[in-house]
């Protein structure tokens, strides 16, 4: 059994959810978690977890997706690659932010999808 995440309102570690600097926020990590933090499990719905976190951080800089110009993916299996770039396409207009998609071993709290990203206020 994973350990929950902490709360997104909780200051459990020793960095910002988000940070702004001249009009780019810097996005960590959003896990693929519920709001309670728990691990979500399935393709589409931790994806769709991972953007949820990431738009909650986003919101800590009053930003939105809309203002992302760059993610990073990292999953725990690289086989989600074509799940990912459909998912992306949902969530995402043309052009789309750029991306980097890459797998690792494990992640926090038994997540499959960690995005973080950059956004900038146009």
């Amino acid at each position: 059994m994973s350990t929950p995440a902490p709360a997104a309102t909780e200051s459990a570690h020793p960095y910002s959810p988000a940070y702004e600097v001249a009009g780019f926020g810097f996005v960590s990590g959003a896990l693929s978690v519920d709001e309670d933090g728990q691990a979500v499990t399935g393709i589409e719905p931790a994806l769709d977890a991972a953007v949820a976190r990431l738009t909650e951080r986003l919101a800590t800089v009053d930003m939105a997706l809309t203002d992302v110009v760059k993610t990073t993916y990292f999953v725990t299996d690289v086989s989600l690659r074509d799940a990912a770039n459909r998912h992306y396409e949902k969530i995402f207009a043309a052009p789309r932010p750029a991306r980097s998609f890459v797998e690792v071993a494990a992640l926090p709290y038994g997540a499959t999808v960690e995005i973080e990203a950059i956004a900038h206020r146009g």
